[in-house]
């Protein structure tokens, strides 16, 4: 891709490297260049690259084990409407596969702003994320096993799974309201508030 993510390693034809042959300082993530006028952005297909559910990136089936690696390729990562995840720089582009969601939210931060709760994650990747309109918290709940997974919204079209640990401090932090006439549990953030389940089922509610 462009010269930003050839810093990581990314050969001519989309290819970064891997965990085993990664050396050298962390890369520094320069903003990327723009193509010359004219220039149709390059579609590089399917990178063979795939976030697992667990965060993890992996690289023709190798975890990325540099951290600064990962955050610069997530800085270029994009949702397109149809489902689709891109690497996309202003010169290039390719899709890769995300299991689940991109992220995981491995922490929660709870604080009062101006007289009211808010609540602030840290993902995997040490991005924060407060929780509001913008950044909605959302559960899906699954079909037969009625299991919730949670979600926030970290960057437009762009999710962090809740995971388990910081779903039971959510419960912990849930209140009732009526919604649609309907009792539900749920929190507040940022004058939001957020449903989680219904109000018989929220406090035996447990993420993966």
């Amino acid at each position: 891709m462009d010269e930003a993510l050839k810093q990581t390693g990314i050969e001519k034809g989309c290819c970064p490297r891997t965990q085993d042959d990664a050396s050298g300082p962390p890369p520094r993530a320069a903003a990327p260049k723009p193509p010359p006028p004219g220039r149709k952005k390059v579609e590089c297909g399917a990178l063979d690259m795939r976030i697992a559910r667990d965060g993890t990136w992996h690289y023709r089936g190798s975890p990325i084990g540099r951290k600064e690696l990962v955050c610069l390729f997530a800085s270029v990562l994009r949702r397109e409407a149809d489902g689709t995840y891109w690497l996309e720089t202003p010169a290039e582009r390719g899709t890769i596969e995300v299991e689940d969601a991109p992220f995981v939210a491995v922490e929660v931060f709870w604080r009062q702003c101006a007289g009211r709760q808010c609540l602030t994650f840290r993902t995997n990747l040490d991005e924060m994320v407060t929780a509001d309109a913008d950044h909605p918290i959302r559960v899906a709940i699954e079909g037969r096993s009625r299991e919730p997974r949670p979600y926030v919204t970290v960057r437009p079209g762009l999710e962090a799974r809740i995971n388990r640990a910081v779903f039971y401090e959510l419960v912990a932090l849930a209140e009732t309201e009526r919604l649609g006439g309907r009792e539900v549990m749920g929190v507040w953030s940022e004058g939001v508030f957020f449903p989680i389940d219904e109000a018989p089922a929220a406090h035996g509610a447990a993420a993966e």
